[in-house]
């Protein structure tokens, strides 16, 4: 899989599953065109015979066939944005190494430059 989970996104993705009852699944990450840009999407899910599946950091990660173009070579992280304000983004080389800011895990629809 080229599409990449940072050791910081996986644990923060791992305890929101604890805290959200979703101890277990795995995590769906999507990405569509939009005329803003490329827009990502996440949330647990169960796997469907297309998906590639990857392991990172103990989190397993499905990309269905359609979204795989679209996360090549990006990387998913958990960063400080502000001081003491953490947020999950997508550094993506499709949008010049551009950091797409994801406002929680589940929540879908971000585009444009953070």
């Amino acid at each position: 899989m080229s599409f990449h989970v940072t050791g910081a996104a996986a644990q923060e993705i791992l305890a929101a599953a604890g805290r959200s009852g979703a101890a277990g699944m795995a995590l769906r990450v999507a990405a569509r065109r939009t005329p803003e840009g490329i827009a990502y999407d996440m949330g647990f899910d169960e796997a469907v015979p297309d998906d590639e599946v990857a392991v990172f950091d103990g989190l397993t990660v499905l990309v269905a066939a359609a979204s795989r173009p679209l996360l090549a070579q990006t990387v998913l992280d958990y960063v400080e944005l502000d001081a003491g304000e953490r947020d999950f983004i997508f550094v993506s080389p499709q949008q010049g190494g551009c950091a797409t800011q994801a406002r929680q895990c589940g929540s879908g629809g971000c585009s444009g430059c953070a």
